[in-house]
Order: C-alpha cells, then structure tokens, then sequence
C-alpha cells in the first residue's frame, strides 16, 4: 500500500495534477507508456502491455481543497481516496496481477481535469485511438453502472434595476428575479424516467456584488442539470423558453447513457458523470470502481482496503470474462 500512500501525498487538485502525471510516468512499470500533452498545462499517460483490447481508464484530478492522507484500522482517509486515486491503485495492481499471470492485450489511461469537464478525455479522443472495450474507473461500490445520467450545464444573468433599499418599488433586485426563477424551476415537472428516476439540479458560483443597502443590479450564476433518458430534452427546451431577461448561456455537457455490464457482477444505474461519454473509439464501455460516491467530493472522503482488494480482483475477473466473449 505504499504506492497508494505515495499516490495520495501529492496534491493533484484540478489544473495541477501535472506533477502526479510525470510521478507516475517514473514509477508505474509497464512494456510501453505514452506522455500526451492536453492542451492546458495537463497530460494524459497510457500504459500498455500488448494491443490493447481492454483499457481500464481513470482521472488523476480531484475537486478541491486537498486532504492530506491518513491510514487507521484498514481504512485511508484523504483528497482523492475513493474518486479517483483508489482506481488508480486498483486498476494498475490488476494490470501487474495480469502482467505476472502472463496476459497481454490490456492497458491503462489515466486522463487529466474529468472534474471540470473532462478535457483529458476529450483531447485523448482527437488522438483517434480505438480499443473493443473500455472499463472507467469510478466510485460505483464495485458494482459495474447500468446506466447514468446525462449533464446539462448553463450559465445565468439576472439583470435587476438598482436602487436605494428602503425604497424598493421604484429599483428591481436581481436577486428577487433570481429567487423567483429558482421557484418556478422547483415547480417544473420534468418526467419521471423508469431506469434514472427524478431529474435533479445545483446552483454554483453565484455572485452578486451589491451593497447590503442597494437593489441588486445583476446576479449571475451556474445551474447544472442531471439529466434521464425521458427529461435530456425538456431540460433543453425549458432553459430556451426562460423570459428575455435573464441572459441563458449553454455549456453543453453529455447525455444520459447505458454502459456494457457483465452478467456475474452486479450493477445498477448512477446518477453522477464521469470521461465516458467522451471517449470515442471504443466498442463497449464500462463503469466499475472502488468507494462510495456518498464520501466522494466531502471533507471526509474515505476507501478501505477491502475495497481496494475487491476491485483488483474484479478488474482482473473481468479482464477475463471479456476475453473469453
């Protein structure tokens, strides 16, 4: 486990996670490896033992602040432990576990920035790599994801009229307008889908700069959108209807799909993202990892050892099953 220790020690929080790409491309062993810049400062690193037919892939980025690692009575606690540094253990123990068993044909991408839009995945897609199968590395509890939700990313002005505050009828607050938009959208009915269930929705980076005593004059924001297979579109539509003054600008995002699934493991459907959908040249594609997504993003984000061992196993189960299709 002191790999895995090494691993979490270096801070990898989105944009710098260069610095853990040049460690692991020192310390990870494998027949071939390949450094590729993204475009922003990042890299993406691909192992490779053969022509891979399967490539476990995961991210080397974490959403911030960073937690430094501690380790007590089996569990690792820490930045990074269950999404995504714990794939990154696993899947690399698999690939070492199948390199001793004498198997080729596999490799393992770790990509850059899957926290903030996947632009890893993306820049390795341009390089027009193809493989048959795809396993992505994410806190799924080691069952492989049946189905996940899409995402759906717009950017929000309101545009108030500012004004004295004992005399608000003669100004309009941003923020009133904004509350009212926020109101309307909790009433939206969206349909139910029967695999993906509820289409949920978050408010970010939401900045207003009045004065505590003058109407706001503007209120901008991020609303990102979980999406099914029956809500995708009438979220779109939804976003497009909104009145004149509230400026609506799309970020894109992916939509909901379904992912291969082996009948010997367990699966079920998530509700979060991940690089898959923007992975071209690939066949099949597959989620599965190690940890809770009920710790991932939290100050107390944590894996077990069991977990870890659970997931090697599975990865190289399989890697064979596959094979054997």
């Amino acid at each position: 486990m002191e790999l895995f220790r090494e691993i979490l020690s270096i801070d990898s929080t989105s944009g710098r996670e260069r610095e853990l790409a040049l460690w692991l491309c020192d310390h990870l062993e494998s027949p071939s490896r390949k450094v590729m810049e993204v475009g922003d400062g990042t890299l993406n690193l691909l192992f490779c033992w053969g022509s891979p037919k399967v490539v476990f892939c995961t991210h080397m980025d974490t959403v911030p602040p960073y937690i430094p690692c501690s380790y007590a009575d089996g569990l690792w606690r820490g930045r990074g432990t269950c999404d995504a540094k714990g794939q990154i253990f696993s899947m690399y123990s698999a690939c070492k576990a199948l390199e001793a068993a004498g198997a080729s044909g596999f490799g393992l991408l770790l990509l850059s920035g899957e926290e903030t839009g996947s632009h890893g995945a993306k820049a390795f897609s341009r390089t027009g790599f193809q493989a048959p199968y795809l396993i992505v590395g994410e806190p799924t509890e080691n069952k492989m994801v049946s189905a996940g939700k899409g995402t759906k990313s717009f950017g929000l002005c309101f545009k108030g009229e500012p004004f004295h505050s004992g005399y608000p009828q003669y100004g309009l607050s941003a923020v009133s307008l904004f509350n009212e938009f926020c109101n309307d959208l909790k009433k939206a009915e969206f349909p139910l889908d029967p695999l993906l269930g509820e289409t949920t929705w978050n408010i970010g980076q939401l900045r207003s700069d009045n004065p505590q005593n003058v109407l706001s004059a503007q209120l901008e924001c991020r609303i990102y959108f979980r999406t099914t297979f029956a809500s995708d579109k009438p979220v779109t539509e939804y976003m497009a209807s909104l009145p004149e003054y509230i400026g609506v600008t799309p970020f894109g995002g992916d939509t909901p799909a379904e992912y291969f699934t082996l009948p010997s493991f367990q699966s079920a459907p998530v509700a979060f993202g991940s690089d898959a959908p923007h992975l071209t040249g690939f066949a099949h594609k597959a989620i599965c990892g190690p940890g809770s997504i009920k710790v991932a993003h939290r100050d107390d984000e944590c894996i077990s050892c069991e977990d870890l061992r659970t997931a090697t196993d599975q990865y190289v189960k399989m890697f064979q099953e596959i094979n054997r299709l």
